[in-house]
């Protein structure tokens, strides 16, 4: 009798334990917002990789009186394997080593603008509010609307930082993403004479295509005040335009992290117009997608759990990240007539859309 009131109690605790970490998963975000805050990897890499706390405070912005609270968030970052640790660095003090993860965050082409992009206040606080606008009767306003009182893009229209720090974000993810897609996957994109990169922001993917493969004319199609600002002096041609009135004649459509904003009506419209604008398949003509495919790829938990909360992340904007059969579903309607997934960019894929 009492092994089973033992054997309850572990139980009870094991579930607590869960709970408790769990339940405070957002201060390991907060950590990783902190230490791109503080700059924390660019000082590690600063010292080749590996520093002690000592250098670690020579190099970012904090208080003196704060060092004790600083090696307090070392050791949640250290446990988060963002960094790792060595108990004696050589001189007395533990040194601190950059990871996979933390590589992301330094050098030329790093995530850290796409990471202080979810990260930002102004994205996280709308998610405090997710309990009350599921009370809602639908449609409705998305919970960012309902925190803000605007949309993210009439937001972002509107105020120059959020505007900037949107835009770093596309730039950050594309050019990260892009690299892999044209090493892994180049004969998505071989033997292609155009390609017109739809909903493209500043160019950043198309740019990477173009230098992948220079007989490929790309050209990126964004609004007018988007297409204003974009960078001079690339390969890549700017067409100001909007993706829910027509796509300039092309080999390719391109679509990257775009058909998640969008409700299946929505998603439909643009790949009717998409199919307007290419050529019959057996002339080459193709929609390329980069986004989710829920389901794909592997199966393990991680993929799971980043599937389940990058659709629940995505409902800020009333998108959706939808698994096979709803893509199928899409690109039936809108009058394809097959598709092939290519589930090679971790929890992304490539899906090649034909007419």
């Amino acid at each position: 009798m009492a092994l089973t009131g033992q054997s309850t109690d572990k139980a009870l605790l094991d579930a607590e334990h869960e709970l408790w970490r769990t339940s405070f998963s957002y201060i390991k975000s907060m950590a990783i917002k902190s230490a791109l805050d503080l700059r924390l990897a660019d000082a590690i890499h600063h010292h080749g990789g590996a520093a002690t706390l000592s250098q670690i405070v020579a190099r970012v912005t904090q208080h003196p009186s704060k060092i004790q609270c600083l090696r307090r968030l070392m050791r949640v970052l250290t446990l988060s394997s963002v960094f790792t640790i060595q108990p004696d660095g050589g001189a007395g003090e533990p040194l601190y080593t950059l990871t996979p993860l933390s590589r992301l965050l330094v050098g030329l082409h790093n995530s850290a603008s796409i990471m202080a992009f979810v990260l930002n206040p102004v994205l996280v606080t709308p998610f405090l509010r997710i309990g009350a606008w599921f009370q809602h009767a639908l449609p409705d306003p998305s919970f960012f609307e309902h925190t803000h009182g605007k949309a993210l893009w009439e937001m972002a229209r509107h105020d120059a930082t959020l505007d900037v720090l949107v835009n770093s974000a596309m730039v950050s993810d594309s050019r990260f993403i892009m690299d892999i897609a044209v090493r892994e996957a180049g004969d998505v994109f071989r033997g292609l004479s155009s390609l017109v990169d739809i909903g493209g922001g500043l160019g950043a993917a198309a740019q990477v295509i173009s230098e992948a493969f220079p007989h490929v004319e790309c050209s990126v199609l964004d609004l007018e005040h988007v297409v204003s600002n974009t960078p001079t002096g690339t390969n890549v041609k700017y067409v100001a335009g909007d993706m829910f009135q027509s796509v300039p004649p092309t080999n390719a459509a391109f679509l990257k992290s775009v058909l998640h904003d969008w409700d299946d009506e929505k998603c439909v419209k643009i790949l009717k117009i998409c199919r307007k604008a290419i050529p019959p398949r057996e002339a080459g003509g193709k929609v390329i997608i980069i986004d989710i495919v829920v389901g794909a790829g592997p199966l393990d938990k991680k993929h799971k759990e980043v599937h389940a909360l990058l659709d629940l992340y995505i409902m800020f904007i009333n998108g959706i990240e939808r698994d096979e059969k709803e893509w199928s579903k899409i690109f039936l309607e809108a009058g394809y007539s097959d598709y092939n997934i290519i589930p090679v960019l971790g929890f992304r894929s490539i899906i090649e859309v034909y007419p």
